[in-house]
């Protein structure tokens, strides 16, 4: 090669290298006092690339280009544009926000006159179908950062050091929850998303994976409410400019500025009532576009959010074409639970936009979230130079020491003496709560029942003993299988019964596992169970009411599911049983209640002790399909999980007991359907739940009461709640072999009615009304209505039952849980 190309060669590869060189820029935002600018905004001019200062005000921000023009900006501060000529790889730059200054100019408002914001907020509600609706589709790159802290709690918690648990500070405060993740992100209106995870980082747990979901941050403030189900309540909220806006918010021009010859207007928005739901804080609006320039708005716990005292949220947009986008969203919050105090927030930093751009075909699918096993293997010096809100002197403490006791905890030595302390035998465990026996090296398991919640009593076994022990095998990829045998003795009817049972979960992605059992079991005759053991040994003993009413069977049967579209899951299974009925063998009580006796174990007979029916044997086979339209689902290394579906679900079941197989004295064909939807928002009203189902037994031949299709009834004043349960109907007298139809229907105003009553407005009381209907031949136009207050898992209702035109019952009801 001749010297002067070689030289050309060498010229030109050190040019490339310059032109590949990147340069870091750090520094400081802070206002004209000196004081840091929490999480300012810094965009590269005539991009929608962007990074943000972190709590503390420190930012940094790399580019390929030596000559950059920075964007520094903040809600409340006027914007900074700094031209920046790059010589060193490494710069420091530190910027200075000035507040905006907004100047009200002098109107003159007369009596009975109105602020001059309502005709901007007028004139930007008339416009907000047209922002709301004016980018079709986009894809952005998300980086959300998502940090919870304890800032005080008590010393001791049920007996236990608070400090040492969570490994708090001396003053009892300290990071408990840190994590960052990386996405891209895609959106086509009206509601398609599809999001793919490529980093993540959960400080302390080097192979978790982070929870953060950019759609979780979607908040448009065109759309009339906001944050519908969120959690953080049972109703939305209205937008402050939502089209009935006017009716929930007063407003006030707080002044004006020119922000690159737009004109800003600052107006403060507030409830008209104390407890509406609505917002309080500012919004900006720009004049003549009538668009959102910035939001910086709270929510307290008088607009009804739950366990939070405030949620405050910030919006800032940047202009995309002609088009201006959230650039940031974060969400701050603080509360009080038990004397723990929280604090943390949430931040979401979008970048590189591609707005109204042509998706193929089939780009959207019911997948909205896919992680992959390679989003958390990231390292530090990836993160170092591709997070872009650094990190403050806390939270790097914070990823080290986890990171490093993450390091100890799974170390050989850690790990066992973990082992041998959770192994460890001790008369609690194997008395009252329960006792493992865990192996991680054979990735087995051993779970022992609690003997207090194996003593029974009914009036059938008399005093009885239950109890299990389940084995577990952990495999690859989250699939395990499980074995349980279970004992039983009734001291009364001096009967032992014992059974094996065991599953396949075999592929967690199609939600699939086979299974089977073989033995024999004392079983209730409503195959929904009516009460818990516990509980009917203590309604029996105590009160003298036996509701629950058993029967025996020698089983055996084998089962498999799995789903079979996005959606749609099936079941299959075949059993076969050899039925005894049973009748009581014990008077015992611990008190005896005057006028009170035990009933019969037939419930068609109570005051007689007779036999429900002959012993017989049954051979059956039951098919379902349980499909939900519209069924979206997240993908992660462990497996698949729905979210819950915007439609219903329709579910149909066949049943069939085979005559003559292995000599089965039953012979019918059952067939059923039911469509159901719990949370359906209805906005400021709340949301409903319904559940509506029918069938009939196509050919009853022969079939006995254990086959007879059965309902969710209740008797007792406290119990568990359930959408499909009835709230005063028998346990079993209106079972039936014949054809049915029953409907329900639950509606939670979320408050609406008792958020305006000043004595029951500070308890956060939700009010709900229901009706629960059941027809069929012997109970026809059987209906429950009912209304209560509900708090969190509690809720206690008063409700009236009617066999057709005619009051059966009334009286109150007690639910808890979920």
């Amino acid at each position: 090669m001749p010297k002067t190309l070689k030289l050309f060669s060498l010229l030109l590869l050190c040019y490339n290298l310059c032109i590949a060189q990147q340069f870091s820029i750090t520094g400081k935002v802070t206002d004209k006092e000196g004081l840091a600018i929490p999480f300012a905004s810094v965009i590269i001019k005539n991009t929608s690339k962007g990074v943000s200062a972190n709590e503390q005000g420190i930012y940094n921000i790399k580019t390929d280009n030596s000559e950059i023009t920075l964007i520094f900006k903040a809600i409340g501060y006027k914007n900074n544009e700094k031209q920046l000529q790059l010589i060193s790889t490494s710069t420091t730059f530190n910027c200075l926000l000035e507040p905006e200054q907004y100047t009200l100019n002098s109107v003159t408002i007369k009596a009975g006159g109105e602020d001059p914001a309502y005709r901007i907020i007028r004139e930007t509600i008339k416009k907000r179908k047209y922002h709301l609706n004016e980018v079709s589709s986009y894809s952005r790159d998300v980086y959300i950062k998502g940090l919870q802290k304890l800032v005080g709690a008590p010393k001791k918690f049920f007996g236990r050091d608070i400090q040492k648990i969570l490994s708090l500070d001396t003053n009892r405060s300290g990071i408990l929850y840190l994590s960052e993740s990386q996405s891209h992100y895609y959106f086509e209106k009206p509601n398609k998303i599809k999001e793919e995870m490529f980093s993540s980082k959960v400080s302390g747990r080097n192979n978790a994976f982070s929870y953060n979901k950019a759609s979780d941050l979607q908040i448009n403030f065109y759309d009339n409410l906001l944050l519908e189900s969120s959690g953080l309540s049972s109703r939305s909220f209205v937008s402050p400019i939502a089209d009935n806006a006017l009716f929930y918010y007063n407003y006030k021009l707080l002044g004006s500025s020119n922000e690159n010859n737009v004109i800003i207007h600052k107006i403060a928005v507030e409830p008209k009532r104390k407890n509406d739901p609505a917002f309080r804080g500012i919004i900006y609006i720009a004049d003549e576009l009538w668009r959102l320039t910035g939001v910086n708005v709270n929510l307290t716990s008088d607009a009804g959010i739950n366990l939070l005292d405030t949620l405050n949220i910030t919006q800032q947009f940047v202009k995309v074409d002609q088009f201006y986008m959230p650039s940031t969203i974060q969400f701050n919050f603080n509360g009080n639970v038990l004397g723990f105090k929280f604090k943390g927030y949430y931040v979401g930093m979008f970048s590189n936009y591609a707005v109204n751009q042509k998706f193929p075909k089939d780009f959207f699918t019911s997948e909205i979230l896919k992680i992959t096993k390679a989003v958390n293997k990231k390292d530090s010096l990836y993160w170092a130079e591709n997070r872009p809100i650094p990190l403050t002197q806390e939270e790097k403490l914070d990823y080290k020491k986890k990171d490093s006791i993450a390091v100890l905890k799974e170390s050989k030595h850690y790990l066992d003496s973990v082992e041998k302390a959770s192994n460890n035998f001790t008369l609690g465990k194997i008395l009252i709560t329960s006792y493992s026996h865990n192996n991680r090296y054979e990735k087995i398991r051993y779970d022992f029942d609690p003997l207090v919640r194996s003593v029974l009593f009914n009036t059938v076994e008399g005093f009885a003993l239950k109890y299990g022990v389940t084995f577990t095998k952990r495999l690859e990829d989250r699939r395990y299988y499980s074995i349980r045998p279970d004992l039983r003795y009734g001291f009364s009817n001096k009967t032992f019964t014992a059974s094996l049972s065991g599953n396949f979960y075999y592929n967690p992605v199609k939600r699939a596992q086979i299974g089977g059992s073989f033995g024999s079991s004392i079983n209730d005759l409503n195959n929904y169970g009516s009460m818990d053991l516990l509980s009917n040994s203590v309604n029996s003993l105590i009160f003298e009411t036996n509701l629950s009413k058993f029967y025996k069977k020698e089983f055996g049967n084998v089962y498999a599911t799995r789903e079979l579209a996005n959606g749609l899951q099936a079941y299959l299974g075949l059993s076969f049983t050899n039925n005894h009925a049973l009748i009581n063998h014990s008077n015992t009580k611990i008190r005896d209640i005057a006028d009170k006796e035990y009933t019969s174990n037939n419930p068609f007979t109570p005051d007689v002790e007779t036999y429900l029916f002959p012993n017989y044997k049954a051979a059956s086979m039951n098919a379902q399909l349980s499909y939900t339209f519209g069924q979206k689902y997240i993908t992660r290394p462990d497996g698949k999980f729905y979210t819950e579906a915007k439609y219903p679900r329709i579910t149909i079941e066949y049943r069939k007991g085979i005559k003559n197989l292995f000599n089965s004295n039953v012979d019918y064909d059952f067939i059923s359907a039911e469509i159901s939807k719990e949370n359906i928002s209805s906005g400021l009203w709340g949301y409903s739940s319904f559940s509506i189902g029918g069938g009939t037994f196509l050919n009853n031949s022969s079939v006995f009461y254990p086959e007879f299709k059965h309902f969710r009834g209740n008797s007792s004043l406290v119990f568990p709640p359930n959408l499909r349960k009835f709230r005063y109907l028998d346990f079993y007298l209106y079972s039936t072999s014949k054809h049915y139809f029953e409907a329900h229907y639950e509606h939670n105003f979320a408050g609406f009615i008792t958020n305006k009553i000043p004595l029951l407005r500070k308890l956060k009381l939700e009010e709900y009304v229901g009706v629960n209907f059941l027809t069929q031949p012997d109970k026809r136009n059987y209906t429950e209505f009912f209304f209560g207050l509900q708090r969190l898992l509690f809720s206690v209702s008063y409700g009236y039952a009617y066999d057709g035109n005619k009051k059966v019952q009334q009286g109150f009801r007690i639910a808890y849980g979920f």
